[in-house]
């Protein structure tokens, strides 16, 4: 058992990282873009100093959308590739608003390895006399010959770090004053021409890259190169929109599903497997009819539509005084601080019993048919007419020698189910106001809240791998014949 067990788990380490690749995959090239909004568009104003963008800039930065997915070949970037960008940006050629946008966006995400052809650029166009194709170049040449800091947040950081970071701090300040503004005379912006010329020949050998940096490149700097690292430390990043640790976020929110989704999982367990079993044992009698068709009518009714009859009925807001049993919603009364644990523990679940019973009740047909059928099939084996044979009583004979053979479909279920812990149920959440997974997951869909995505997605496929393993190790607990040896 041991072996198997720690088989299954190396197994998980290749599909948990085959499934966020997909993961990774979908959310990034799926359309729209998080943070458009803050986008401007006045790359004039920018130029001028005014940074319209900056915001939008460092948003992407920060959250490594400035990065390609999965693969970076930038450094084979082209002359003609960086200028064409350039000039479309500038506007000298014909191109729309859309096009003008793109083409800034993509020289921005170019970075450093954009700027041996930025400064090629902007030398021929100062030759030539293209003044806004030079000011628009050297504009980008200023933001991308910047070089970002080495892991800026380390709390603790080596010594090595702080004097390698306080290098590039000098760098990126002399980068900083290599500026001009637009209504400065020619002679002015010839010199910062020159500058740019100088400091670019110090540093020629940065774009000099050997096969080592072409694949550190190449598979490295990548958004998805960039996910991992922050993953192997446990580092989920940050919310797009909250700005708060997705993490944070995911252990507040999760409490309220847990309590919510296995409350409802063990009860419909409970409550399914007993039905199940009188079903098989009572077949086609009027009894196991009449229990059909009362479960699969409940199974019939929506659930939001009997949340709203539970509400208008039940609640402290019922039109019917002698009815007003439970809160309207909520996960806790105002005064529950001031309550004692047993106090708080008998509130919290005087809140949650009607949710539980609208997620309980759909469950309860599938799940109990699953445990009638499994349970005939294993009626009708040689066995168990062998154990009735022995004379054994028809209950012991059921209770002690079937039901354990019979569980195995309804166990089949359990790692499917597992995951739904997590999602909760969006409707019963909205509805009872109980600030659980499922709305944030819908929350964070909206808003485009990529790292919460990931986060809330990676924790569902770690909920399904051990969820059918799990699944395989209760086999062998139910059925004596299953080995894993």
């Amino acid at each position: 058992m041991r072996a198997y067990v720690i088989r299954r788990l190396l197994i998980m380490i290749p599909t948990f990282v085959g499934i966020s690749l997909v993961l990774f995959l979908v959310l990034n090239l799926a359309p729209g873009r998080p943070g458009a909004a803050q986008q401007g568009t006045d790359l004039a104003a920018d130029i001028r100093g005014e940074r319209t963008q900056e915001s939008y800039r460092i948003f992407r930065e920060q959250f490594h959308l400035d990065k390609p997915v999965l693969f970076n070949t930038r450094f084979a970037l082209d002359a003609g590739e960086v200028g064409d960008a350039v000039r479309t940006a500038a506007g000298v050629v014909p191109a729309s608003a859309a096009d003008r946008i793109r083409a800034q966006e993509q020289l921005e995400n170019f970075g450093y390895y954009a700027v041996p052809h930025l400064v090629e650029v902007v030398r021929e166009a100062d030759a030539a006399g293209a003044q806004r194709v030079r000011d628009v170049a050297a504009y980008f040449l200023r933001l991308n010959a910047r070089r970002p800091l080495v892991d800026p947040f380390d709390p603790d950081p080596s010594p090595a770090l702080k004097a390698r970071n306080r290098a590039i701090d000098l760098e990126n300040a002399r980068v900083r004053e290599l500026r001009y503004s637009l209504e400065d005379p020619e002679e002015r912006k010839r010199e910062v021409v020159a500058a740019w010329t100088a400091w670019y020949e110090e540093r020629r050998a940065d774009w000099e890259y050997d096969r080592f940096d072409v694949l550190r490149i190449l598979t490295l700097e990548t958004r998805f190169a960039a996910y991992w690292r922050n993953l192997l430390r446990l580092d989920f990043g940050v919310s797009l929109v909250s700005r708060e640790p997705v993490v944070t976020t995911l252990l507040h929110k999760v409490r309220y599903s847990l309590s919510l989704s296995v409350t409802s999982l063990l009860l419909a367990y409970l409550i399914s497997i007993p039905l199940g079993i009188y079903s098989a044992v009572f077949k086609d009698t009027r009894s196991d009819r009449s229990l059909t068709v009362s479960l699969f009518m409940l199974y019939s009714l929506p659930s939001f539509f009997a949340a709203t009859l539970l509400l208008y009925f039940f609640s402290s807001g019922s039109d019917y005084e002698s009815l007003r049993v439970f809160p309207t919603g909520g996960w806790r009364s105002r005064d529950a601080m001031a309550m004692t644990s047993l106090q708080q523990i008998r509130d919290v679940a005087w809140h949650l019993a009607l949710p539980v019973l609208c997620l309980t009740y759909g469950s309860l047909a599938a799940l109990s048919r699953y445990m009638r059928t499994g349970l005939l099939d294993v009626i009708r084996s040689d066995y168990v007419r062998t154990a009735r044979a022995k004379g054994l009583s028809e209950w012991r004979v059921i209770g002690k020698h079937a039901v354990r053979n019979g569980l195995l479909p309804i166990l089949t279920l359990l790692g499917g189910l597992l995951p739904a812990i997590l999602g909760g149920s969006v409707i019963i959440e909205y509805i009872f106001g109980i600030p659980g997974m499922g709305l944030w997951v819908v929350e964070s869909i909206y808003q485009r809240d990529y790292n919460a995505i990931m986060a809330i997605q990676l924790f569902s496929t770690l909920l399904v791998l051990f969820g059918l393993l799990l699944t395989d190790l209760s086999y062998a607990l139910v059925d004596p014949r299953i080995r894993y040896e």
